[in-house]
């Protein structure tokens, strides 16, 4: 790396580069195992440097700024072993043996995303104990775990978004090394592995950044803390060289950005576009994915190399289809057939349209970009936690809408997402939970509860005397996932399996073409999304009805023909007893259309089932 503490490789010691303009002297402090202090050279540009002679792997080190007493971590510490207030240790990465070198990655429009928290995820809260689980997720049919942040931060728990060591891995999940093992893991079982990575904002505890310099803090201030000044060329290496050593360093797949609404920089060059070309250049050969989340959903940035951006807005009008929550953010939604079609077809719902809740318009067109350029979701570790008490929708939906509506997500064109645990039907509560020292507490639990508060519901006495403390460990603790839960028997595994399977299978889904997707309403409560391929036998028919059962002569909806010469077949139903449905008999016949209630069927032609006009059949 270009900046920090790097071993020298053949010889015995290290280079030591760190960015302090506004201090005269910086000094290397070793602290074990030996006692030492070794002051750096300045450089132009506010650079410090040096080498530092018998240094090796396991030493801890922290610098001295100026004549300060108290000592700081590396700003690009590989490894806090005690976290951000204690010592940084020289890590060499050249001795991990890696057994991936034939692996080239996962195409761009082929991943099925898996959002997971290391820490919840298994009770061990370990990379080691989340790496027995890949073989499991491989079989269910995600190709790409999506690793929720773990740059170091302080306290035992975190959602990962409080980082101030953003160069090393939490010591709460292990080693390095540990990392490097999952990442391999799940190279050899053919999974790839991206990470959320934070760059609007550094954590309120243990952040030396700043005693570095001032000048690496941006002057507006983000709602959750203070930003990178990314118009100081130091500062823009640090972040985008961050970016190409997870992917160098632990050969990820790609890096979502947090929130880059937040990412204040106006230079001609945005540090989203450079950092996503030092990625790819750091990646080499290897397919990259890079996924942005960006608030007001501006499509630009897929302009800039990114290749897919969260859509908000297909979760927001699916949580009101399936809850009936019109409220706080979600009140410009109504969950309609129409809404969800035009999600699934054209991406972002609001494109420059006034978004009420806001006051101001929201979203810009999508028009050139593909459809699995967004990524799509029912859970996310935000949604579930912000919209109530952290309950998942499998507690708040009936089954029959719930598998219906899982349908919709995996057999849809952008590129589906589901949250940890979301796959087993887990029941376990999603909620914001952190670790901080005792004079941050009030300030996170006023936080959440204001958040909250745009929920008439919770905003009522008995909705904000319910909120639980994300001080409290109990917060944390019943986030925790049962591992005995992972079974590929169980009726919502099986159905998310069966349709990742057809997902991977039939490429009409995923098929890149701009015509090879339309969609029409047929009620107040149903829809479909015709899949259109060349041959048209190879076209696929999604019926979806989130009302009640659905009779009808005749419907004028050219998109519900069939393919010349054939009939439809039901190739899957939500409605299949397996996943704890009713059966379906078949919805289109001569005399009626009958589609079942709260269900999602997919239909293929089928010339044995023509309906002829001589009445033959």
């Amino acid at each position: 790396m270009p900046i920090g503490v790097e071993p020298a490789g053949g010889e015995r010691g290290v280079h030591a580069r760190v960015w302090a303009p506004t201090h005269a002297r910086v000094t290397f402090v070793e602290e074990a195992p030996r006692t030492r202090e070794v002051v750096l050279r300045k450089q132009d540009g506010g650079y410090h440097a040096g080498f530092i002679p018998d240094v090796g792997a396991g030493t801890r080190y922290r610098f001295r700024l100026g004549d300060a007493p108290a000592l700081v971590a590396d700003p690009a510490s590989r490894y806090q072993p005690e976290g951000p207030f204690g010592p940084s240790e020289v890590v060499e990465p050249r001795t991990f043996t890696w057994t991936d070198a034939g692996w080239r990655g996962i195409a761009r429009d082929r991943h099925v995303l898996y959002e997971l928290h290391v820490g919840t995820f298994t009770p061990e809260g370990t990379w080691e104990a989340a790496a027995r689980a890949l073989p499991y997720l491989a079989d269910v049919g995600i190709t790409t775990i999506e690793m929720m942040p773990l740059a170091e931060c302080a306290g035992r728990y975190n959602w990962g978004y409080d980082g101030v060591n953003l160069y090393a891995p939490s010591h709460n999940y292990g080693t390095p090394d540990d990392l490097r093992r999952f990442v391999d893991r799940a190279h050899a079982l053919g999974l790839a592995v991206i990470l959320d990575v934070v760059y609007n904002h550094l954590g309120p505890a243990g952040n030396s950044m700043f005693e570095w310099s001032p000048l690496y803090r941006h002057a507006e201030r983000s709602e959750w803390g203070d930003g990178f000044a990314f118009d100081q060329p130091a500062v823009r290496e640090y972040v985008v060289e961050n970016a190409a050593y997870w992917i160098s360093e632990f050969h990820f797949d790609g890096l979502r950005l947090d929130a880059i609404q937040a990412i204040f920089d106006t230079s001609s060059d945005h540090i989203v576009g450079e950092l996503a070309r030092r990625a790819r250049q750091a990646a080499g050969e290897r397919e990259l994915l890079l996924v942005g989340e960006d608030e007001p959903q501006e499509a630009y940035l897929l302009e800039l190399g990114l290749d897919a951006l969260w859509n908000d807005d297909f979760h927001h009008t699916a949580r009101v289809a399936a809850t009936g929550l019109v409220d706080g953010y979600l009140g410009d939604y109504r969950g309609t057939p129409q809404e969800l079609v035009s999600a699934l077809v054209r991406g972002f719902l609001y494109q420059g349209q006034v978004f009420a809740w806001q006051g101001k318009p929201r979203g810009t067109s999508t028009r050139g970009h593909a459809r699995q350029r967004f990524v799509h979701f029912l859970e996310n570790h935000d949604q579930i936690a912000n919209l109530g008490h952290g309950e998942r929708l499998v507690d708040l939906v009936d089954p029959a809408t719930l598998r219906a509506l899982t349908a919709v997500l995996l057999l849809g064109p952008a590129l589906p997402m589901l949250f940890q645990g979301q796959e087993v039907g887990a029941r376990q509560p999603w909620r914001f939970f952190v670790d901080m020292p005792d004079d941050l507490k009030d300030a996170v639990r006023r936080g959440r509860a204001e958040l909250a508060t745009q929920f008439a519901g919770i905003a009522s006495a008995e909705g904000l005397a319910a909120l639980v403390d994300p001080n409290d460990p109990a917060a944390f603790r019943a986030c925790i996932l049962d591992s005995a839960a992972r079974r590929l028997d169980t009726p919502h595994v099986q159905l998310h399996r069966d349709l990742l399977r057809l997902r991977r299978e039939e490429l009409a889904f995923t098929h890149p073409r701009p015509d090879a997707l339309a969609g029409a309403v047929l009620s107040e409560r149903a829809f479909c999304i015709r899949y259109l391929q060349d041959p048209p036998t190879g076209d696929r028919l999604l019926v979806v009805n989130l009302g009640s059962t659905l009779h009808a002569r005749a419907i004028a909806e050219p998109l519900l023909a069939p393919v010349a010469g054939t009939g439809w077949r039901v190739l899957w139903s939500s409605e299949d007893p397996r996943y704890g449905g009713h059966g379906t008999p078949p919805p289109f016949t001569r005399e009626r259309i009958w589609l079942p209630a709260r269900s999602a069927v997919l239909l293929v032609p089928d010339r044995d089932l023509a309906i002829s006009k001589d009445g033959a059949r």
